[in-house]
């Protein structure tokens, strides 16, 4: 791909960001459509955000996605965003405007995704998350949109999982079907409440921790015999993408449940951004194959 003097620059912004697989997905998208753009990271610190905002629009750039630790402190530096990314308390994508950045979230996109695909009743499914950070906010919005009956947040810290729910009690989210309740309504739990929790039938089980990333491989939020109590029909789902499978999604496979991994969350949450940022339909087959074989090759 050449880059010449009229190449349109995005990127990714995050402290620390050399392990980012988003411009290898957006890049393979970019090359395959023939487009005249690249997808760049941008190492960010804390300190510079503000700076960096601002010459970033100064020479053009498009839009960025937006990653650790910024996608909280991003937010007062934005001229707009967008009432999903005021519910979820996080911004992941901001585009160039004429008045000032605006950002929005596709990570609920990206999370939703791969569900909205299953033919299941998601107002009889009970949701168990594990943690209570930036991530599982996303989760919970997506959840919601689902229509999931109950939603459980399940950490170690009592303050914060207070300050979490309380966070919600009243916000309304956007949703495209009105049939649904405005309302989000979670229930919180510590750690040590986990078994009670998840020994239920069609649950879904989301991983929003760090917890088995690499590379720190062999560890997973919750230990075999307690994946063995999870009910019949039930899903788990950790967000992280590599390695692939996770211990988390290993032991959930061996427990007999359905799984799905942090990739489809990655392409789609990125596919998303893609289309907002250049107004047309991303390859997502492209992205999708590219980010398998990456990860294939690497692990």
């Amino acid at each position: 791909m050449v880059i010449t003097g009229t190449t349109k620059i995005l990127g990714v912004i995050g402290n620390p960001i050399g392990h980012s697989l988003s411009p290898i997905i957006h890049n393979a998208a970019i090359e395959h459509l023939g487009l005249d753009y690249r997808y760049l990271a941008f190492p960010v610190a804390p300190a510079n955000l503000a700076a960096a905002l601002d010459g970033f629009a100064a020479i053009g750039l498009v839009g960025c996605s937006v990653t650790i630790p910024h996608k909280q402190a991003i937010i007062p530096l934005l001229a707009e965003i967008t009432p999903l990314a005021q519910a979820v308390g996080a911004v992941n994508t901001v585009w160039n405007t004429p008045t000032g950045w605006n950002g929005t979230n596709t990570d609920v996109a990206g999370f939703v995704s791969p569900l909205a695909a299953m033919q299941r009743d998601w107002g009889n499914t009970t949701v168990a998350i594990l943690g209570n950070g930036g991530a599982a906010r996303a989760v919970v919005a997506g959840c919601h949109q689902l229509g999931c009956g109950e939603i459980h947040v399940i950490g170690r810290d009592a303050p914060k999982l207070a300050e979490f729910k309380s966070s919600w009690a009243n916000i309304q989210l956007s949703i495209a079907n009105s049939d649904l309740p405005t309302q989000v309504t979670i229930q919180t739990h510590l750690w040590t409440d986990l078994p009670n929790v998840v020994g239920k039938d069609n649950l879904l089980l989301i991983n929003s921790t760090p917890i088995g990333m690499s590379p720190q491989v062999a560890n997973s939020p919750i230990e075999a015999e307690i994946m063995a109590r999870i009910g019949a029909d039930s899903i788990a789902y950790d967000l992280i993408y590599t390695p692939r499978p996770t211990k988390f999604i290993q032991l959930a496979k061996e427990a007999g449940l359905i799984t799905i991994d942090g990739t489809e969350m990655l392409v789609q949450q990125g596919a998303v951004a893609f289309e907002l940022w250049l107004q047309q339909s991303p390859p997502v087959d492209i992205m999708r194959q590219t980010l398998i074989e990456h990860l294939t090759n690497t692990h």
